[in-house]
């Protein structure tokens, strides 16, 4: 029942910024953390970043944290990934996640995924 739908990736220069979305639905009402992972050519996914349900709680992977940013706006059932100063090596097919719950107890594994958003950052 619950889908979550990515939009707003596509080719930008280095340096430059994007802005992803991810709307949800299907939860009713219930609340869930939100989290971003992406996955590039002949690379695992891994994870991005990850915010809890109030949005008072992010984690950042090492490699975007200062640059990246999530949040979530509730009243809209949308999560959001603000991606600044991009480099070639964020290209990759980023895809959000949600998972039951206020906040995850350890390693972030969403329940629920989406079907990914291409980014493409050229030198």
């Amino acid at each position: 029942q619950v889908q979550l739908v990515e939009s707003g990736g596509g080719l930008v220069q280095a340096g430059g910024s994007l802005r992803l979305s991810c709307a949800v639905s299907g939860h009713g009402g219930s609340t869930y953390t939100m989290g971003w992972f992406r996955q590039a050519p002949g690379k695992e996914r891994e994870f991005v970043a990850a915010i809890s349900w109030s949005g008072e709680v992010t984690n950042y992977a090492r490699a975007v944290k200062g640059r990246f940013t999530i949040s979530r706006d509730n009243a809209k059932n949308t999560g959001y990934l603000q991606m600044n100063s991009l480099k070639p090596e964020d290209t990759a097919v980023y895809y959000c996640g949600a998972d039951h719950g206020t906040i995850w107890a350890t390693r972030y594994t969403p329940s629920y995924w989406g079907q990914g958003t291409q980014v493409t950052v050229s030198a």
